[in-house]
């Protein structure tokens, strides 16, 4: 019969930088909903959406509106993540082009 030998286990030592490399996100930090700027949708029709979606004001509506228009983006929610992700979603849906991002 051959002869089995067992290994003592060995430590194994993680540099400190490992650990670093990896950043976990404030979950105090709110996220937004960023709608974009494109050339597909109509001004009035993009004021509908936030009306509708999101119940603002036609005042309110529209000057998001002209931020997306002017500024190429407008923060239109912000919140969890997860209630972001189904903002963006929701702004898919109605054909506009949307992102999410961590406030900063």
């Amino acid at each position: 019969m051959g002869r089995v030998s067992a290994a003592a286990p060995v430590e194994i030592e993680r540099p400190e930088s490992a650990e670093e490399t990896f950043v976990v996100p404030d979950p105090d930090v709110p996220w937004v909903t960023l709608v974009h700027n494109d050339p597909v949708n109509l001004m009035s029709y993009v004021s509908y959406v936030f009306q509708t979606y999101f119940g603002y004001s036609k005042d309110k509506a529209h000057q998001l509106m002209l931020d997306v228009h002017r500024k190429g983006r407008a923060v239109v929610s912000s919140g969890s993540r997860e209630e972001m992700e189904r903002d963006v979603q929701a702004m898919h849906g109605y054909g506009l082009w949307a992102t999410l991002t961590q406030d900063k």
